[in-house]
């Protein structure tokens, strides 16, 4: 990366070396000279560059992840005490090149509902002698007993031009959710935006002049293996989103951004891109994103991204991928499902089914990276093609049939106890799903609530299809003529979901990113 402060370590070329590395290479040191211990300096220490991060933990185990700036060997210790005063030293791990310099480590065997404290150091292939400083984060698995379960949701970071901006505090959405010591963060997708160039500077509105942290890999739209990674250690050099990463653990989508805007086979590419090939750009965006995120990996499919992850009895977490197996965009008006009506795919959509089935959880959340019913245009200056689900109302159409088919499935098998979760049109919104207003009705009541952006442009509102009979309970949006909103206007948005223990109680609070209250309800569980 290219910073507009100067770095004391580079990754390539020479760094600062030490008198006892040169004597070592030179063969200097043979003879009339007297040895004398070596001391390291800043200069020649491996450099932890983007903090670390933990994710995808369960009640017995978790995946923790960093990166050094050369090639070394990742050192991980564990302990269930913060002073370490006894900890258990893993396996070193590799970082190369060829994933950037990144690592990630399951830690297993761990006890259920404890506070894992890690300390992670990197050592330097070429000179095993040389340590990085420690880092230290932390992280708590899933509870085996019905205790409280409190976490945080939503996406879309660093979008729409408005980057890391150090006079307005940096990624302050972060530094709110933190406060609340969250179990969890799931990240509802647009992690990046792979295809959003950032300037130094943006006027706004007002006159004021919103300042951008830039970076080289940030000032064009990503094409290289290289310049996705650098939209994804862009968002690592937020102190906020540091310290947010090293205590809480994420549970992690994609959407369209972390490739291109609206994705899909049929994309046409904007004259910005010189690779002109949409599937070669997924490809190297995919491998990015796992390279990136401390996600475990699937010998099934590898580089899949829908799982389920169990958090104890009350609650098990079905994360989506909607972008992988979907149809291209189009008109979305298919009456009879085939593959020009996929959107999460036949095998996606078995699993779920099974998984869902075979929950014993009180809730079942649905990580969805795009919302049931709210429009999205592919090509929205023209009001043209389905991005999402939705393309209007009426009966299921296109990829309405998918959903419709899960939500009926849903309802015959007796699972009970579902809530969606979402993010992805950059505003606030609680829409309750109600069979009786809806075109189609074979299906239980349910809810889907919208939280985002984190850190990007606020749009909004968009058009609601009546398909599936969604009321709108809350919604805060700038409103027309008041789109792409900087985070300095304030309108950054996530979720809270508060899970009572004794009860089963399921409290879902939207605030923003001042982390006032905006909405609140509270959902009272049926039996299982």
């Amino acid at each position: 990366m290219t910073f507009r402060i100067h770095r004391s370590t580079s990754r390539h070329g020479l760094r600062g070396i030490s008198r006892r590395r040169f004597l070592a290479t030179t063969g200097a040191g043979a003879v009339g000279l007297i040895a004398t211990p070596y001391l390291s300096r800043a200069a020649d220490r491996p450099v932890v560059t983007s903090g670390v991060q933990s994710g995808d933990v369960s009640m017995d185990s978790g995946v923790v992840w960093s990166r050094a700036d050369r090639p070394s060997q990742m050192l991980v210790e564990v302990s269930t005490t913060e002073s370490f005063a006894k900890v258990r030293a893993l396996p070193p791990i590799a970082a190369l090149p060829e994933s950037d310099f990144t690592a990630k480590m399951l830690l297993e065997n761990l006890p259920a509902g404890q506070d894992i404290f890690y300390r992670v150091k990197f050592r330097d292939l070429s000179h095993p002698e040389i340590l990085s400083e420690p880092v230290v984060g932390r992280f708590r698995t899933a509870p085996a007993d019905r205790r409280d379960i409190n976490f945080v949701w939503g996406g879309d970071v660093a979008g729409q031009g408005w980057g890391i901006n150090a006079d307005d505090g940096g990624m302050l959405t972060f530094a709110t959710m933190r406060k609340h010591r969250p179990d969890f963060f799931l990240h509802s997708g647009d992690t990046i935006y792979a295809d959003g160039p950032l300037k130094p500077e943006v006027t706004l509105a007002d006159g004021k002049v919103w300042k951008n942290l830039t970076t080289s890999e940030k000032a064009k739209v990503a094409e290289t293996l290289d310049e996705f990674r650098g939209a994804h250690k862009y968002n690592f050099l937020d102190d906020n989103l540091r310290a947010f990463n090293a205590e809480v653990p994420v549970f992690v989508q994609w959407d369209d951004h972390e490739v291109v805007n609206n994705w899909s086979a049929s994309k046409e590419l904007p004259a910005a891109y010189k690779v002109r090939d949409i599937h070669l750009l997924a490809a190297r965006a995919k491998r990015a994103f796992h390279e990136m995120y401390p996600t475990r990996e699937s010998l099934v499919e590898p580089g899949r991204i829908y799982c389920n992850i169990n958090y104890g009895p009350h609650l098990d977490v079905f994360i989506l991928d909607e972008r992988s197996y979907r149809a291209p965009n189009g008109a979305n008006q298919q009456t009879e499902y085939g593959p020009d009506a996929y959107f999460l795919g036949p095998e996606q959509l078995a699993w779920l089914k099974r998984a869902l089935l075979n929950s014993r959880a009180t809730w079942k959340v649905i990580a969805s990276d795009m919302p049931l019913s709210i429009i999205v245009y592919d090509d929205a200056p023209n009001k043209k093609g389905s991005e999402a689900v939705a393309q209007g109302d009426g009966p299921p159409r296109g990829r309405e049939l998918e959903i419709a088919d899960l939500l009926r499935f849903i309802k015959t098998s007796g699972v009970v106890n579902t809530v969606w979760l979402t993010a992805d049109v950059h505003y606030a919104a609680a829409h309750y799903y109600n069979p009786d207003k809806a075109q189609f009705a074979e299906f239980d009541p349910f809810w889907e609530f919208v939280a985002g952006p984190l850190h990007a442009g606020t749009f909004g509102p968009n058009e609601l299809d009546n398909t599936f009979g969604p009321e709108v309970k809350f919604m805060k949006a700038p409103g027309p003529g008041k789109q792409n909103l900087p985070p300095s206007a304030g309108m950054q948005f996530f979720g809270h979901v508060r899970i009572d223990g004794a009860s089963g109680q399921m409290t879902v609070t939207l605030r923003d990113r001042t982390d006032v209250a905006l909405w609140s309800t509270t959902l009272e569980p049926k039996p299982l």
